[in-house]
This record gives C-alpha cells, structure tokens and sequence, in this order.
C-alpha cells in the first residue's frame, strides 16, 4: 500500500488516502505523531535491533556481514548488561517516541537517548562508521513507525513519499543533502519499503494547502519546522494541481538548517544557563567563559554534545567552580554533566517556547536539577532571545520571493513553531500587508506527502 512519510526532526507522521480523504495513522498508542527520540540501554545494540526487525532476505544477509563489527560489539554489551537472548527483550532494550522520553527522564544517566537525529543527517566531516551508526539509528525508528503503522491499518505499507528540507545543513549543501538522503533511502529500503521517493517539505505542505483553493494564486509557502525552514514560491489552484509534473509552478525556493530546536537551544541558552552560573563573576574579574554552557545547550550539534559530555569538560567545570563567585551555580551545570540532562533542559525551553504562544509570562520548572529551583520566561524574552534565527528565517522568506520575481498573493504557514505570534509578526514585517493563512501546523507536511505518494505511484 502507498502511504507518505513525515520522518521529522521533531515528530514522526505516516498517512494514507482512505475514501479520497488523507488518514493519519497511530504510530505512537493512539497518537498519530511519534516524538523522534530513540533511547536503548547501549548505544551498541542498535545495529542489533535494526538486523532483528529486518525481513529475512539478501537484504538481511549483507546488513549482517556488513555490520559484523558492531553486531559483535552489542553481544558484548548484552554479557555486560546481564542481558538475556536478543529475541526475547526487544521492548526492554529499546524504546522510541514518547517511551524513549519517559525511560531518559526516569533515568538519563543510564542508557543511551537520542533526540531528533534528523539534525545531524547531513553534518560535514562524519567518518563512515559514524554514518553507518545514523544509518542504524534512523532505520531502527522507521521499522517501529512502519510496524505500528501497519498495525493500525491492518495492511502492509510498501510504497512510500517522504519529505526532505531544502537543504539539511547551509555548508556544502549538496554534499549534505546528497548523505542525508543516502542515509534516509537506505533506513527506508531496510525497513520493508520496496519504493522510496522524496519531496520538499514545503512543497507538500502547500499541496495540502492547494486542494481548498478555488482560484489561482502565487503562494509563499512557510514551513518552520524542528529542524530547518524552508520557503517555496509556488504557483496553484484548480489550473495546477492536477499536474502530475509542477517543476514549471515552483517560482523559488530557500531553506537552511534553522528552526524550531534552533529557537529552543536559543532560548535555553539565554534565560537558563545563567542559573548555571553563565553570566556569574569569577574572582579574577575576568568575564565568565560561555563556551561550554551554550554547548551544554546545543543538542543539535554532535560536536558539542561530545565536548560537554568529557572528562575535560568535568575538569574545566571543577576549576570554574573554584574561581566562581558564586560556586553553588556552577555546581548546578556539573550536576546536569554528571546526570546527562541537558537534553531535559532544552526540552524545559522548548515547553516555555509553546506556552508563550498562548500567553505573555510562563514559569520554568527546573526541579530535576535542584529542589525548588525555576525562573519566569517572558514572551519578551523570548522574541529577544531568539532575535538571530528570527532575522534569517525572514531573510530566507524575502529571499523567496526575490527568486520568484513576484510578490505572492498570500502567505501559507505551517510547521510546529508557526503558532508562535513572534513568527508570525516576523512574517508580517517581512512581507507586509499580506494575508496570512495557516495550516495543520503539524499534519500539513504529511497529508501533502500522502497525496503526492498517490499521485506518482497509482
């Protein structure tokens, strides 16, 4: 069956077109958007779990004699966590969506968690064994998406259309793009697809906005997602949509790796870490070093994550202490190292982020860190803490439109961080008095993906 494939930096969607109408599948309980997190008690026995859910075929044969490394790492790691038999605790080793977030929050000093690896798809410089391992990672997400999927359908998907940002990093985009995708194909064919295609991400959110038009309009497509932001320039409506070729209609199109986690690193880095001691006074009168609070924060970045997580972090951190005004505060950010909860942290601002899209004040809860210990993020501090990516997501909109050569005649936005009244003022500034209409903020991508998948492969 043809289905569409949201695998998304912050949440993961599959639909299918049921009686002419796109059906959301359950791919996480009764939900039909999955968080994209993975969390296992070994960052080894990924491989393992991706060779166990593979169909038995060449496919599985060569994964296996390609691997053969990690897979013997993993056994190892099973002797040493008194594991039993691999096929009897597949559901104890390994957990994704909303499970990955409550086994990380129950014990993230343990085990190994993993949050929107979409992000580092297509980073510059990874070594082949580093891309073999994202390959593991995302197909081991896609195998439990597809199955569950199939569960709530009851049929066997094996046609799918997933979407793609316009670029997956701004640094030698096409080398990036060219990784990512590899790696996405690849994580799909082991996952029991037999046909994979890809679609621009804002391109398929505007297919699901084309199908309530009634005239045709030149359309700015905004899709801010987890990730990346991505604009199109695209002609539709009733002359359009039924084309099965729409290279002629797409005017322009800009994207870069700038979105929703950008907005929530931002802010934690912020309004957060001086309660870490980032902006504390050190006795020599010197100014405080930021280096390794905003890597603390940036959960985005490989490279970060590897600096704030090593033994020359602990040490650098130990000394700051001593030197530190104020030592408590430091001690915080140690306990938050030495706990593995940075990634908790990034998800506080990310939960201050959504509520002040509906409200001018709310409190951050920071419990897990030290009793009692919260802070007030204002809407005001937000649009401050986040005046960078802000600027270039408005940049990438009139760059848009500059590509296409005409100013559109409405502005369609969609994506997770689109609800916020920060983006949406953005927009308005950027583009003037034009009329601004939203989408499923998070179902728009899909359904168009699901409609495009119909389209290429009746």
């Amino acid at each position: 069956m043809i289905c569409g494939f949201d695998y998304g930096t912050s949440n993961c969607a599959m639909g299918v077109k049921s009686q002419d109408a796109v059906q959301l599948l359950a791919v996480d309980g009764d939900q039909c958007f999955m968080p994209s997190a993975l969390y296992t008690l070994g960052r080894e026995l990924i491989c393992e779990q991706v060779g166990l859910a593979m169909t038995e075929g060449p496919q599985r044969d060569d994964f296996i004699k390609t691997r053969r490394g990690p897979l013997q790492l993993a056994q190892r790691a099973r002797r040493e966590l008194d594991l039993g038999p691999a096929s009897e605790d597949t559901d104890a080793v390994m957990q994704v969506g909303q499970q990955a977030f409550a086994h990380y929050f129950a014990d993230p000093e343990e085990g190994y968690f993993v949050k929107s690896p979409k992000s580092y798809l297509g980073a510059s410089g990874l070594r082949p064994e580093f891309v073999h391992f994202f390959e593991d990672i995302v197909t081991a997400m896609m195998q439990t998406v597809k199955q569950r999927a199939e569960l709530s359908l009851g049929q066997t998907l094996t046609h799918t259309v997933i979407g793609r940002p316009v670029n997956f990093q701004g640094v030698n985009a096409e080398h990036s793009n060219r990784q990512a995708l590899d790696i996405l194909s690849i994580a799909a064919k082991r996952s029991g697809f037999q046909s994979v295609e890809f679609l621009y991400e804002p391109i398929a959110a505007g297919l699901s906005f084309e199908r309530h038009l009634t005239g045709n309009q030149t359309v700015l497509v905004v899709d801010i997602g987890g990730g990346t932001s991505d604009c199109a320039m695209v002609r539709m409506g009733p002359d359009h949509r039924d084309r099965d070729d729409r290279s002629a209609d797409f005017l322009g199109h800009t994207g870069e790796r700038i979105g929703g986690n950008d907005l929530d690193i931002t802010l934690a880095g912020r309004q957060l870490m001086p309660l870490f001691g980032m902006n504390a006074s050190l006795k020599s009168g010197k100014p405080m070093p930021t280096k390794t609070f905003l890597d603390a924060v940036c959960t985005n970045d490989v490279g970060a994550l590897s600096r704030f997580s090593s033994l020359e972090t602990t040490l650098h951190l130990q000394q700051l202490q001593r030197d530190c005004l104020q030592p408590e505060l430091i001690s915080r950010l140690l306990h938050l190292q030495t706990n593995k909860q940075n990634q908790q942290l990034v998800r506080c601002a990310e939960s201050a982020k959504i509520a002040l899209s509906d409200t001018d004040s709310t409190r951050v809860a920071l419990d897990f860190v030290e009793a009692g210990l919260d802070t007030q993020v204002s809407r005001s501090g937000l649009e401050n803490a986040i005046q960078r990516p802000l600027q270039r997501i408005s940049e990438l909109m009139a760059e848009a439109v500059a590509q296409a050569g005409v100013q559109p005649d409405q502005v369609f936005i969609t994506g997770g961080s689109a609800r916020s009244p920060i983006i949406r003022q953005a927009v308005a500034r950027t583009l003037g008095d034009i009329p601004l209409l939203d989408g499923d903020h998070f179902g728009s991508v899909v359904s168009g993906l699901t409609e495009w998948a119909q389209r290429i492969y009746r």
